[in-house]
């Protein structure tokens, strides 16, 4: 990669790294790269932060040609930087990226180019307890015309945010269950971690937080089965199993929801991907068979649930309290990521 690099000459303040929120700051570069259909990935560059240069026929405006990435990086108490989980976010970008017919950079340039901003920016990755840095690449149709095709021309960008916790504390989230839209349908986008999904699930979680809760429980197309939450998916902890909802094309699989998987399986604890129904999730807090509930994602990490609000009535979970098997996790995969727990996965990649 013949990669052109232009340093800012008006760096940015940091922020106070203690009180940072999540996706509000952004440091002071980015990478870019571009793709035409005659002369393949071009134009590699790490430059000053700045406003793209997008035609206002850009297929990505008109036909949403837009798919992304969340990662993140971490800084040791060594002061060595390590990526969690990269091979993961590229294949399943490069899967997402096939169902979009957008094209997807190599793992080489994926990898170099967020590794290159990283160390550019090593500055702006914060150390304190329970913040990183979030890492967005991105992908979009950029060729000008009118026509619904795939677009010939490609931007993949990345951009980095220094962030702490998603929902702003470590308490467990309340959760509405949506009885009227859909997130994803059969057949759909709902496993691509593609822009549209994100706009699509806009109407319920604005009403949701307005009554209060955090964020929105969706189900499937027949609102009988729980598929996963506006950022995250689910775990619902019984007496006798550990359940996630399998991934039947309409939810999105999750980083950390696959590292959840493969814990567990190595704890040696009963652990079951299938269909599960929101009346069986109903009936197993009332009867006490369900002990805890969370949601794992790459922002919120691991974030207890402590009440569903379903058919407007509240439910609680754990007496709205942390889990045992939450807060496990949570510690476990954070001292993985700041190297106070053994990496056995082989999840830890240092830039």
């Amino acid at each position: 990669m013949n990669l052109k690099v232009e340093q800012t000459l008006n760096p940015k303040s940091l922020p106070d790294f203690q009180k940072l929120g999540f996706g509000q700051y952004f440091t002071d570069h980015i990478f870019m790269a571009h793709f035409e259909r005659s002369k393949g990935w071009h134009s590699f560059e790490l430059a000053p932060y700045k406003s793209l240069n997008l035609d206002p026929a850009a297929s990505v405006l008109h036909y949403g040609q837009a798919l992304f990435e969340g990662m993140k990086a971490f800084k040791r108490p060594s002061g060595q930087i390590v990526l969690f989980r990269p091979d993961f976010n590229y294949n399943r970008m490069k899967s997402g990226s096939e169902r979009l017919c957008l094209e997807m950079p190599s793992y080489d340039i994926f990898l170099e180019g967020i590794k290159k901003l990283i160390q550019l920016d090593s500055h702006w990755v914060p150390d304190l307890p329970n913040t990183s840095l979030y890492i967005r690449p991105t992908l979009i149709g950029t060729e000008a015309f009118l026509g619904v095709r795939p677009s010939d021309k490609y931007l993949f960008f990345v951009i980095l945010s220094p962030c702490g916790n998603y929902f702003g504390n470590d308490k467990p989230v309340e959760i509405w269950v949506e009885e009227s839209f859909i997130r994803a349908a059969p057949g759909g986008l709902g496993a691509t971690k593609a822009a549209a999904n994100y706009a699509a699930s806009l109407k319920a979680a604005h009403e949701a937080k307005k009554k209060g809760f955090t964020q929105v429980l969706w189900l499937d197309v027949n609102h009988k089965y729980v598929e996963e939450v506006g950022t995250m998916n689910v775990f619902f902890v019984f007496k006798d199993e550990v359940v996630t909802p399998s991934l039947e094309g309409t939810i999105l699989g999750g980083g950390t929801r696959d590292s959840v998987l493969q814990i567990l399986k190595h704890k040696g604890m009963n652990i079951k991907e299938r269909r599960i129904s929101i009346d069986e999730i109903i009936s197993g807090i009332q009867s006490g068979q369900l002990t805890e509930a969370f949601g794992t994602g790459t922002a919120a990490v691991i974030s207890p649930i402590g009440t569903l609000s379903y058919k407007n009535q509240k439910y609680v979970i754990n007496n709205n309290q942390n889990g045992p098997l939450s807060l496990e996790l949570r510690t476990f995969i954070s001292n993985l990521q700041l190297g106070h727990q053994k990496d056995i996965y082989g999840w830890i990649h240092p830039i």
